[in-house]
């Protein structure tokens, strides 16, 4: 049990890294902008790999990101017979394109959690007065 997920793990990893490429110097949709992949979970099967991604610098325009994503889900089919090119596997998964949304709710809490500080220390400033 603990192969297959390594094995899945060390696909994942080459999955994105091939898919960074790919996508950086060979898909030519006007509609993409600086997509990141973030992270690429295969199924143990292969059947599926699910493809986390983020938008560089737009990740709060809920417009970016649709376009974006129309953008990946039309060059699903180029981008699987490349990977099948470059990645030597039996079986090349499917792409299911998914916006990660981590990075945006980690800043959302980093914001919170300085604003919390702040609102603590000015309090306690006032108290010693």
């Amino acid at each position: 049990m603990a192969g297959e997920f390594s094995r899945t793990s060390r696909i994942g990893d080459q999955l994105q890294k091939e898919l960074a490429s790919l996508i950086q110097f060979e898909v030519k949709d006007p509609r993409l902008g600086l997509v990141t992949i973030n992270e690429v979970r295969v199924a143990k099967d292969l059947g599926y790999a699910d493809v986390y991604y983020t938008v560089l610098g737009k990740d709060d325009q809920p417009e970016v990101i649709a376009e974006n994503q129309a953008a990946l889900d039309s060059a699903k089919g180029f981008l699987r017979r490349r990977l099948s090119q470059e990645v030597k596997l039996r079986v090349m998964p499917h792409l299911r394109f998914h916006y990660d949304q981590s990075v945006l709710n980690g800043t959302r809490m980093s914001a919170l959690i300085d604003e919390a500080i702040r609102d603590d220390q000015s309090k306690s400033g006032n108290e010693d007065e």
